[in-house]
């Protein structure tokens, strides 16, 4: 959704802001304006994660909506700033939903969690069960070496926000996310691949 009045009838993101802020004052009519334009948003996102799943995957899309949906309106107290920080928070659930249920199935079958190459895991959100743990699990790495980056990657690929959009949420300077975002990339693919150099670079739309 791009910044300033849409043309296909959809609320500008000011508006968006707008509400969000005033459900965090405690209006309860904004929840109820908020609940389809947030839902729509959702499932956007939703279609982007589920395109890299196998066919079949057992977590439908709808599922993964509504689950992300119940988890965001029991925020209690989250005090939202703006669109973008909610859609950063969308993103975060929606991995780590996303995840969960690959570990429950790996659990199941009783399989190991390999390394895997970054073509293969795409680097974020692989479409096998397996591929998507090992991702998280070099994520979780690089968050104990460098949280942001690992936040500059949520939210520019699991939650397709733009560099600006990004900087905004984490109050640095795009230059900063975009340096954040190469680095994160060769680290990850270095990562996945036991320290091979190199690393492809993810695709965005933004």
């Amino acid at each position: 959704m791009q910044k300033g009045e849409q043309n296909n009838g959809a609320p500008a993101t000011g508006e968006i802001s707008t509400l969000l802020r005033a459900w965090t004052d405690g209006d309860p009519s904004a929840l109820e304006r908020l609940t389809p334009i947030v839902y729509s948003e959702l499932y956007g996102l939703a279609r982007r994660y589920m395109r890299r799943e196998a066919a079949g995957h057992t977590l439908q899309t709808t599922a993964l909506v509504n689950e992300a949906y119940m988890r965001l309106v029991d925020c209690n107290g989250m005090k939202w700033q703006n669109r973008a920080h909610f859609f950063a928070i969308s993103a975060k659930l929606m991995r780590r939903i996303l995840v969960d249920h690959a570990r429950r199935k790996n659990e199941k079958r009783g399989g190991g969690v390999p390394h895997v190459g970054l073509e293969q895991a795409s680097m974020v959100g692989g479409g096998r069960d397996r591929e998507l743990v090992a991702l998280d699990d070099a994520m979780n790495t690089l968050a104990q070496l460098d949280g942001r980056k690992v936040q500059v990657v949520e939210m520019r690929y699991f939650g397709g926000l733009s560099v600006e959009e990004t900087a905004e949420v984490l109050k640095v300077s795009t230059v900063t996310v975009m340096r954040d975002w190469s680095t994160a990339k060769a680290w990850l693919y270095g990562e996945l691949n036991g320290g091979d150099s190199g690393f492809q670079a993810l695709g965005t739309s933004r």
